[in-house]
């Protein structure tokens, strides 16, 4: 109640909104009006981070942005209480303040490590998440991870279609290209890692050859967004990286 009470403060001091936790909101509001939640510049969170605000989308942005993070702040002090109550000692860290001004998601992803059920808040912030959700595996949070990504392709079937690499779960390559769209990047140069998944001839060649319809656009457009970036990018990238991965084993059985 105290972090919910000060963060509110500081929200409506810097008029800042709902900070961070704005974005979601945003997305929430438009998913519940059946509109395209990535209509807005520089949207960056996945869909899952919609569902964690929906509780909250008719609230004043800086009531929901507090109360959103002081019940993060309630579960991760309730989550570290199990192991003692001198753990409590880590709210003392500067970045948990850091946090509370610009209603950030570390909180709530920290508690995460405790509540199997909460896994699926590392979902709403990959670069984050990923690293706490792949050390705190459980049948539990795995169930809970599979249903909200099951409500989010209810909710907005097209969005997750590159995780459609996982059907080869045993390719690596498949992990490396899901894996890569989830971390944020911000223009074409960043995907040039994902030449470590083409190894014949016909695959580079069909990869680098697409690649250059962003090319070719960048050269006739200027982008007025990050996500008109990323947009050509899963269109001329990652889509060919994603068939060449589907298809790479029929080619083996071909040949």
């Amino acid at each position: 109640m105290a972090s919910a009470a000060y963060c509110c403060f500081l929200l409506l001091h810097f008029r800042q909104g709902a900070g961070d936790f704005g974005w979601a909101i945003h997305a929430g509001q438009r998913l519940l009006a059946g509109q395209d939640p990535y209509d807005t510049p520089l949207e960056q969170y996945p869909l899952t981070a919609a569902f964690f605000a929906l509780p909250f989308v008719r609230l004043r942005p800086e009531v929901a942005g507090a109360l959103f993070y002081g019940v993060s702040s309630a579960l991760l002090a309730f989550g570290l209480t199990r192991h003692g109550y001198h753990r409590l000692f880590v709210f003392l860290a500067y970045p948990y303040w850091g946090g509370l001004l610009a209603v950030q998601w570390s909180t709530l992803i920290f508690a995460s490590a405790f509540f199997p059920l909460l896994l699926p808040a590392t979902m709403a912030k990959p670069q984050l998440g990923l690293p706490v959700a792949l050390t705190r595996l459980s049948r539990r949070g795995i169930l809970a991870c599979v249903a909200v990504a099951l409500l989010t392709l209810v909710a907005l079937p097209r969005w997750p279609l590159l995780c459609l690499a996982l059907w080869r779960y045993r390719d690596k390559d498949a992990w490396f290209l899901v894996l890569t769209a989830m971390m944020p990047q911000r223009w074409f140069f960043d995907a040039f890692i994902l030449w470590l998944i083409p190894k014949s001839r016909r695959e580079i060649l069909f990869t680098a050859g697409m690649s250059w319809g962003a090319g070719v656009w960048r050269w006739y457009h200027i982008p007025h967004s990050f996500v008109e970036v990323g947009r050509f990018t899963v269109l001329f990238i990652y889509l060919p990286m994603l068939a060449v991965i589907l298809f790479r084993q029929f080619s083996r059985e071909e040949s």
